[in-house]
């Protein structure tokens, strides 16, 4: 038996279009995490000026991390209610959760409220990542676990493509407050679409003991009901979210859940530490950049073209091989980086260093997803989500520190490459439960 639900050999139309809502849907939740990746970094000059919140450097910091700390709390919290709930019932919820916090950001008369509404958005958005990879994986054809979950992560940086270039039109025109209300009107469509398309996951109701359902949405998606296999853990709606929690840490699941964490801490350490700070560190070298939100176009292009290759080479060599090639080759682009080339090169080498970087801990998450049964795959991928927030939190730290410093270039590169090679290691630490 495959390791996810397969389309049958000949659906018939109806039902292809009916599976085939699930991928895009999903897609769009994930863009709305791109989304939240690069706004804060549009708006937070405009907020450092006096006549909007006068933010310090410090209350600069305090409102792009406070984010980051709703986020790991949401998937941590809502990747593991996923698996009790269900995949449609929690993805719509965190949609809707974040998107109407996010547009309360608008509104925000100062910076307190403004924190406290970052942080309640960041819990929503959190759910929303663990939620639809499982649930994308779910619905994907046996063998193409890995394209899927790459596939739908281009969504994450065509989503901060497109607010990096929005935000160039959007706030010396109309304001920052503006760039708020765009990021929740996605919403407005997505969740009554998710509402009247979205199907449960036959998956997760097989691992839920509904399995009358579960046949009704595979024949009627034209999908083959998961097996069961690796150890055994309980059943989610069953036994609770705690008990579905500890199973990740007992019997054959604990030496990958740790090794995962860890991993994806280095993994999400890389993707924020040079979202936020490769600009300023370059312009610390000398370098004549330019438009720092154009830097990040290039940086983010660079990983939607890598995510597309990394899907198709996991599929081949497996996700676990892959993320471990993945990481080296990013740990020596960005050592790469620190040796002075002319803008041109720089570019180059910076678009390379986004296709390697970005895609390894998707890969990440590619080899989380087959590895874990439905009845804790969400559960299993918040916490990896999860922990990688945590390095989300500690790389854009470490790296100001070192901005702070002087010395960011070009120790900043070094230290960048030392956590792509340790997540490397924590990869290969792992071992293959199920087919990955």
């Amino acid at each position: 038996m495959s390791s996810s639900p397969t389309r049958a050999q000949t659906p018939g139309t109806a039902v292809a279009r009916a599976a085939g809502w699930v991928a895009p849907l999903c897609w769009v939740a994930v863009l709305l995490d791109g989304f939240d990746l690069v706004v804060v970094g549009t708006v937070v000059p405009t907020l450092l000026q006096p006549e909007e919140f006068a933010l310090t450097g410090t209350g600069a910091t305090a409102v792009i991390t406070i984010g980051l700390v709703g986020m790991m709390i949401g998937a941590l919290t809502i990747g593991t209610l996923t698996d009790v709930v269900g995949r449609r019932r929690a993805l719509i919820g965190a949609v809707v959760s974040f998107s109407l916090f996010t547009l309360l950001c608008a509104f925000a008369p100062n910076a307190v409220v403004f924190g406290v509404l970052r942080f309640l958005a960041g819990v929503g958005l959190g759910g929303c990542l663990p939620t639809a990879i499982a649930m994308v994986n779910e619905f994907s054809r046996s063998g193409r676990s890995g394209r899927a979950t790459t596939t739908i992560m281009t969504g994450y940086h065509v989503g901060a493509v497109a607010t990096a270039a929005l935000a160039i039109a959007v706030i010396p025109s109309l304001g920052w407050r503006w760039m708020f209300v765009i990021g929740a009107a996605p919403a407005l469509v997505l969740v009554p679409l998710m509402l009247a398309k979205l199907p449960e996951s036959a998956s997760y109701l097989l691992a839920a003991g509904r399995r009358a359902e579960a046949e009704e949405v595979a024949r009627r998606h034209g999908l083959s009901l998961e097996a069961e296999t690796g150890p055994a853990t309980p059943t989610a709606t069953r036994t609770g979210a705690a008990a579905t929690v500890r199973s990740l840490f007992t019997g054959g699941y604990t030496r990958n859940t740790v090794a995962i964490g860890v991993t994806s801490f280095m993994g999400l350490l890389l993707v924020y530490g040079l979202n936020n700070w490769l600009p300023t560190i370059m312009r610390e070298a000398g370098y004549d950049l330019g438009n720092s939100l154009a830097f990040l176009l290039v940086l983010n292009v660079g990983a939607i073209v890598g995510l597309l290759v990394a899907g198709t080479v996991a599929d081949r060599i497996g996700a676990r091989v892959a993320g471990m090639t993945w990481f080296v080759s990013g740990a020596v682009f960005l050592a790469l980086l620190s040796v002075r080339l002319p803008t041109a090169g720089l570019y180059l080498m910076c678009f390379l260093t986004g296709c390697f970087v970005f895609s390894a801990q998707v890969l990440v998450y590619a080899f989380t997803s087959a590895n874990h049964p439905p009845a804790v795959r969400a559960t299993a991928l918040g916490w990896s989500a999860g922990a990688g927030r945590v390095g989300a939190i500690v790389g854009p730290v470490v790296t100001g520190a070192l901005v702070t410093a002087g010395a960011a270039f070009p120790w900043g590169f070094y230290l960048f490459a030392v956590v792509g090679a340790l997540g490397a290691l924590a990869l290969g630490v792992t071992r293959s439960l199920r087919r990955a």
